[in-house]
This record gives structure tokens, C-alpha cells and sequence, in this order.
């Protein structure tokens, strides 16, 4: 493709799909991230975003919010931090909030959305399930961002468990707001044609369960050159170990009372599997998630085993670590030349609530297919 793609993102987390980008070697633009770094202000936001709309540049705008970030919040955006070590993206084009955006500033400017917003049920009494209904919810700055910039597509990311939050409502309500913004869906359906929206990682190259529903939303003026489907899954032929470092640190290694947790505890942990439960935020801080057992062999120094418990699990005797955010970031499509500005557990929280790459990577490969971006 000569021509660049002209790329927006919102919720945008550490740039999944920048990545996808990336390593398809696709021609890109980034109009605008917009990220808060998941830190909350005390402000009327619907009085503060009428303000942000008065004002005549997308400088004065931006500007302006930055400046009731500072004054509201004493927090650093670690969010922003790592995405503009990694992107070749200006400040200026990086937005601190969602809610406090003026979409009107980038109409029919940007050609490919993608966010996800926090999962929030809609209250359903009596109401029809349309855009008037999701005020006061994140999806609806979503749904509003989209209706004013137009995109050609977007993408829409989430959780499984949407399908039935509020016996579906939520769910019913979030397609029926979509259709009146003008935009035909598309969702996944399996090898039989039975409505299947999720996409597991596993299912793309990536030895985690992730199960994530992806709303493609194509704007019902263009003509594609062909339908736009969902990728076909495909057999996983990589393991955990595939992503794991040759030489880990002491300090990742579990002592005692955590390898007795972790290998008591199934329900909360997994031990030795070759595909990962699933990334948790944070999942390596508690003692929840995924871990790895190693036998004892010539890794293990002094330095590791004066810190590590040696203990016995599954007939084996050995030492239990955590993943590395390292680790963490392969197993989420992320190259090793990404750049990590902040402590581990920082990491783990951004690796944990990103996108897997891969997924997007097959799904930007159809779109393109599709011809919607001609």
C-alpha cells in the first residue's frame, strides 16, 4: 500500500494496534491517541467538555485540558509515558481524556479507529437501548468520538462477559447505538456459521486464552471491494516457553510462603502450563495468574537460590517464578525492542491491559483485503 493509513485510537494503552502497524509494515499516520493514564479528576465533565468546545484551535483545546489534568491530579499518565517512548507520535497529538474531546476537530480526517472502553451496564427501565441511553458511560464518549469524527472503520474491543452483563442489554444496546451512526457490523462467527463475537488468542499464533469480543464497524456509505470477514483461526504451534527469557533475575523467583500459595491455590493460579490462563493486570503482584516451574538445573545460581524456595510440585523438585513483564509483553504480540520506562509492576499493569497484536494483525489484514481503506 503506498498510501498511509490514517490510524486513531482512544483507550489506547501502549499501542496495540500501532504495533500491528508496525510489524505488517503497513504505511501509517497517528492522528491522535487519547489515553488519562487511568487517573480520575473531580470535575463537571459535561461542563468542562461544553468549555473545551468553545475554544477555536485543537492547540487551545488540548492546552486547556492538559492544564485541568494539572491542577485536578497529582498523578504522572504512565499510560502516555510508555506510548510516546514508542511511537514516533508528538505530545500534541496525544489527548489526556476521552470525555473531555472534540471529535468535530478530526471529521472524515481519520480513516481506522480503535479503542475498547471499560465494560458499564446501561440502565435499562424502559428505554429503547439507543445512543440517548449510554450517557454517562465511557462507551458513550466512545460512541460519541465516533459519530464525530467518521471513520471509514473502527474497531470496538472488550470482554466476553459484555454479552450478558444486564441479561444482554448492555450488549443489544452498544449494537443498536452503532447502527444508528451509520456503520454496518460485522462480528465473528464460527466454521458453522453460528454467531461466535469473541477471538481467542490462542487461535492466532499466541499460547494465552484470551477470549475478547473485536466490533468491526464499517460506515454504510463506502463500497468495499470484497465483504470483510473475520480471520479463520488457525493451530497453535508455540508454547509458553517459546517467549520466555533465557537468563531471569533473582528477584522474579517465589520463596516459600508464594510457592506454597501458588501451588495450593488452583483457582486463583496455574503452574507449568503451556498455554497462559489469561494476562491479569497485575496478575504477578498477588500471587494470581500464570507461573512457571523450572527444575533444577545450571540457571540456577547462587544469587536465585538463596531467594527461591525449592520445593516439590507435580513429582518434581524445583523453583516457581513469575513472568517477566518482558515475557508478559512477547505473549502479547509486543517485540522486544519495545521500550519499558517504568517499574515491573507498572508493566505487568500495561502489558496485562493491552490488545493481543497478533489478533489485530489478522484483523487489519482483512480489512485491508475488504478495500476499505482505498
Amino acid at each position: 500500500m503506498g498510501k498511509k493509513i490514517k490510524l486513531a485510537t482512544v483507550f489506547s494503552g501502549i499501542g496495540a494496534i500501532e504495533q500491528a502497524f508496525e510489524r505488517l509494515h503497513i504505511p501509517h499516520e497517528v492522528i491522535f491517541a487519547c489515553d488519562n493514564g487511568e487517573r480520575t479528576i473531580d470535575v463537571d465533565f459535561d461542563k468542562e467538555l461544553d468549555n473545551v468546545k468553545k475554544l477555536s484551535t485543537i492547540k487551545a483545546k488540548k492546552e486547556y485540558v492538559d492544564k485541568l489534568y494539572l491542577l485536578h491530579s497529582s498523578k504522572p499518565n504512565l499510560v502516555q509515558e510508555t506510548y510516546l517512548a514508542n511511537y514516533a507520535v508528538k505530545d500534541d497529538n496525544f489527548f489526556q481524556d476521552i470525555k473531555l474531546m472534540d471529535g468535530r476537530d478530526f471529521n472524515h480526517k481519520v480513516d481506522f479507529m480503535v479503542g475498547g472502553s471499560p465494560c458499564q451496564a446501561f440502565s435499562s427501565n424502559g428505554k429503547r437501548g439507543g445512543f440517548e441511553d449510554t450517557r454517562g458511560t465511557l462507551f458513550h464518549e466512545y460512541a460519541r468520538i465516533i459519530s464525530e469524527v467518521q471513520p471509514k472503520c473502527f474497531i470496538f474491543e472488550n470482554v466476553k462477559g459484555l454479552l450478558t452483563l444486564d441479561k444482554g442489554y448492555t450488549w443489544q444496546t452498544i449494537l443498536n447505538t452503532f447502527k444508528e451512526l451509520n456503520y454496518d457490523i460485522y462480528l465473528n462467527h464460527d466454521s458453522n456459521g453460528k454467531l461466535r463475537p469473541w477471538l481467542n488468542a490462542s487461535e492466532f499464533g499466541i499460547p494465552q486464552t484470551r477470549l475478547r469480543i473485536f466490533l468491526v464497524g464499517i460506515r454504510n456509505d463506502l463500497k468495499l471491494v470484497h465483504p470483510f470477514c473475520f480471520p479463520k483461526p488457525f493451530e497453535l504451534t508455540k508454547t509458553n516457553a517459546d517467549f520466555f527469557d533465557d537468563n531471569v533475575p533473582a528477584k522474579y523467583y517465589l520463596g516459600q510462603k508464594g510457592f506454597e500459595f501458588v501451588t495450593t491455590h488452583p483457582t486463583r493460579a496455574q503452574v507449568g502450563y503451556t498455554i497462559q490462563k489469561c494476562q491479569k493486570a497485575n496478575q504477578q503482584f498477588n500471587w494470581n495468574g500464570d507461573f512457571i516451574f523450572e527444575e533444577l538445573d545450571e540457571r540456577h545460581g547462587a544469587e536465585i537460590l538463596e531467594r527461591a524456595y525449592v520445593g516439590e510440585w507435580n513429582g518434581k523438585r524445583g523453583v516457581i517464578r513469575m513472568y517477566t513483564p518482558r515475557e508478559c509483553l512477547r505473549l502479547m504480540g509486543f517485540p522486544d525492542s519495545f521500550v519499558m520506562p517504568h517499574k515491573d509492576n507498572v508493566m505487568w499493569r500495561q502489558s496485562g491491559n493491552s490488545i493481543v497484536v497478533d489478533v489485530l494483525m489478522y484483523i487489519l489484514k482483512e480489512l485491508i483485503k475488504s478495500g476499505v481503506f482505498k
